[in-house]
C-alpha cells in the first residue's frame, strides 16, 4: 500500500498516523469539507444560471407535478388578467386592482415552477414548452392590453414581443449546439418588465406617471441590450460547434475512423 495509501486509510478510519497531530487532521477535513460544500454551490449555481430549454429532462417524473400545474395555472391567468384589464375601462378602479393582482400573481408561478423544477428534478419536455410560451403570453397580454387602452405607446409593445419571440425561437434553434448559460442581465431585464406593468396596470395617481414611463423605458432598453448579447453569444457558440465538427471530421478522414 505504501506510507501515502496508509495514511489515506488511516484517515479514512479516524486513526492518526505516527507524527501527524489529530489537529491536522481536522483541519484537513475541514478543508475537504468547505471544498465539497463549494462544489455543490457552484453545481446549484449552474443550474440556476443554465437556459431552461437546455436543463436535462427527469427521467421517470409525471408531467402532472407541482412546477407544470404551477405553469398550467399561469396559462388559466393569462386570458383572465387580459379580460379584467380591457373590462376596466369603463368600470371602477377595484377591476383595475384585480387584473394587477392577476399579473402579479402569474409572475410569481413564474418565479417558482422554475424554481421547484430545477431543485426537485421535475423537469420534463412538457414544462420546458409550456413555461416560455406561458412568460410570452403574459408578458404579450399586459403590453398589447395597454396599447389597446391607449396607455402604453404600440412600438413598446412590438419591440419587446419581438424581442421576446424571437429569443425563444432562438434558442430551441441553439441548444443543438451546446448548453448557453442564462446571463444575470435577462433576469434582471425580466425583473425590470414585471415591476414596469405592474404600475402601469394599477390605478396610480398621475404624479407615479413619469415613475412608470422611466421604469418602461428601463425595460425596453433591457430587452433590448440583452437581446444583442443573446444573438451575439448564439453566433458565437453555433460558430464553434460548426468549427469543432469541421475538425472532428478532417481528423476522421486522416485517422479513417468515425467522427465522435
Amino acid at each position: 500500500m505504501g506510507i501515502a495509501g496508509g495514511i489515506k486509510a488511516n484517515l479514512a478510519n479516524g486513526v492518526p498516523p505516527d507524527g501527524v497531530r489529530p489537529q491536522s487532521i481536522a483541519v484537513e477535513r475541514a478543508r475537504e469539507t468547505i471544498a465539497r460544500a463549494n462544489e455543490v454551490r457552484t453545481e446549484r449555481r449552474r443550474s440556476e444560471d443554465a437556459d431552461p430549454v437546455a436543463l436535462p429532462v427527469a427521467v421517470g417524473v409525471s408531467v402532472w407535478n407541482i412546477a407544470n400545474a404551477l405553469t398550467l395555472l399561469r396559462i388559466i391567468l393569462v386570458p383572465v388578467f387580459f379580460w379584467l384589464l380591457l373590462a376596466s375601462a369603463d368600470r371602477p378602479t377595484s377591476w383595475r386592482f384585480a387584473a394587477a393582482a392577476c399579473f402579479v400573481v402569474a409572475v410569481v408561478t413564474d418565479r417558482f415552477d422554475g424554481e421547484l423544477a430545477r431543485r426537485r428534478g421535475l423537469v420534463t419536455d412538457v414544462g420546458k414548452i409550456a413555461d416560455p410560451i406561458a412568460d410570452k403570453a403574459l408578458m404579450g397580454a399586459a403590453l398589447v392590453g395597454l396599447s389597446l387602452l391607449d396607455e402604453l405607446w404600440w412600438w413598446v409593445t412590438v419591440v419587446v414581443l419581438a424581442r421576446e419571440i424571437g429569443i425563444t425561437l432562438m434558442r430551441f434553434f441553439v441548444i443543438r449546439h451546446g448548453v448557453m448559460p442564462a446571463g444575470r442581465g435577462g433576469k434582471a431585464k425580466t425583473a425590470l418588465q414585471a415591476l414596469a406593468v405592474t404600475l402601469y396596470v394599477m390605478p396610480l395617481p398621475g404624479w407615479m406617471h413619469p415613475v412608470e414611463v422611466v421604469l418602461m423605458a428601463g425595460a425596453v432598453a433591457m430587452t433590448v441590450i440583452t437581446g444583442a448579447d443573446y444573438v451575439l453569444k448564439a453566433v458565437r457558440l453555433v460558430d464553434g460547434s460548426e468549427r469543432t465538427a469541421a475538425r472532428r471530421k478532417a481528423r476522421a478522414a486522416r485517422t479513417g475512423r468515425p467522427a465522435a
